[in-house]
């Protein structure tokens, strides 16, 4: 990352909320089980907002989405400790895909059936996109930048090269970052459905030769960022570094990639600049893997392109997850760090058998030892977004 002589990056903390765990080690066991299947939604099972809320109250006055960001946030900063800085050099910048899409559906049917008096007071601040950045600032007093990036599926991934950035360029020392998603809705159901995304089959299957589209998911992930020297001075645990990251714009189609992956090559090429590597020296990556056929087979052909054939291992966690829409890669680098602390790249769950154009290294059936470096995450959204950031071992 450009300065990164000066000014590195830390991860110091980090907390999960997924439909198959609640917290770090809950959510590495769930991402060596089965797949997520049975159905066209993965969601966060027996959920209880309470216990990262001040009061009944005031979590009844957060929509999902903003509850699984608080979750993920105190998980995080518990881990992390107190990073040393100023308030004001303390920042949040969250990503997520809708927002607060479950407060407004309900509020809609409301309006509907019972008129417009009867439209909860709460409802803006429960729907607007930045209320789970804005809640988590307000929480523990970071007074930095506090901002919410909002490019569908490469929300979270935004997040985190933007919040790398915000420490790289010096004008935070610790910055919250991730994403949270709540969007297993009626009406996005239906959406969803409607433009054949979701899987007929209710199974994620990434890369798969019968994949015929993602099972929704949803929750959150956020880390503590940090700056470097201050890490090690205060003698903080050191998860991984933020080495570099990258967004591009397809500018082709509002729903498909562009032929042949070219704004992915670009995103991943310009995140290996960023990082002064080179493409031979990514040891994993962590592919977006919707198991949505244009996009799985786009995203092939880029990492072979980039990468030669077959390239470093990769591995969608959808399978397991399914996709979080803005969370997705929140949740993606949390399986990234947990990978190095394991040692090992957990399989691509759901997917047995790869299509003929697929000449990528896939992680599937069981976990792969590895020895732990460089790792690239991507993650493309609707309307073009690209996004990638590359983590590494410490």
């Amino acid at each position: 990352m450009e300065g990164r002589s000066a000014r590195r990056v830390a991860i110091t903390g980090f907390g999960v909320v997924a439909p198959c765990g609640m917290g770090k080690e809950a959510f590495w066991q769930g991402l060596l089980g089965p797949n997520a299947s049975g159905g066209t939604s993965a969601p966060v099972v027996d959920w209880d907002p309470a216990p990262w809320f001040d009061s009944p109250k005031d979590a009844r006055r957060a929509d999902r989405f903003q509850q699984f960001a608080m979750a993920a946030a105190a998980m995080a900063l518990a881990d992390s400790g107190d990073p040393e800085a100023d308030p004001g050099r303390r920042g949040v910048i969250v990503g997520t895909g809708v927002g607060g899409l479950l407060t407004l559906e309900e509020q809609v049917r409301i309006l509907i059936d019972k008129g417009p008096r009867r439209v909860s007071p709460f409802l803006v601040p429960m729907m607007m996109a930045n209320a789970g950045g804005a809640a988590i600032s307000m929480k523990y007093g970071w007074q930095g930048p506090c901002e919410t990036v909002v490019t569908a599926c490469a929300a979270a991934t935004h997040a985190i090269g933007n919040a790398a950035r915000a420490i790289v360029w010096g004008r935070c020392d610790a910055v919250i970052t991730g994403g949270a998603e709540a969007a297993i809705t009626p009406t996005s159901m239906a959406g969803f459905s409607n433009m054949t995304a979701l899987s007929t089959s209710g199974s994620s299957r990434p890369f798969d030769v019968e994949r015929d589209g993602f099972v929704m998911g949803e929750g959150a992930a956020m880390f503590v960022l940090e700056e470097m020297a201050s890490a090690v001075a205060r003698g903080a645990r050191i998860y991984g570094e933020v080495i570099g990251a990258a967004s591009t714009a397809d500018a082709h189609h509002i729903t498909a990639p562009s032929p042949g992956g070219a704004g992915a090559i670009a995103c991943m090429e310009l995140a290996l600049a960023d990082a002064g590597l080179q493409p031979g020296d990514i040891k994993q990556i962590n592919a977006h893997g919707t198991s949505t056929p244009l996009n799985d087979a786009a995203e092939a052909e880029a990492i072979s392109k980039v990468f030669g054939t077959p390239g470093p291992p990769v591995v969608s966690i959808k399978g397991v997850t399914g996709h979080a829409l803005g969370a997705a890669g929140a949740l993606e680098a949390a399986a990234v760090l947990l990978s190095f602390e394991h040692r090992v790249i957990p399989p691509t769950a759901g997917t047995t058998q790869l299509g003929s154009d697929m000449t990528i290294d896939l992680v599937r059936g069981t976990p792969r030892p590895w020895e732990p470096g460089p790792t690239i995450s991507n993650n493309f959204g609707f309307g073009g977004h690209n996004g990638s950031v590359i983590i590494a071992p410490v």
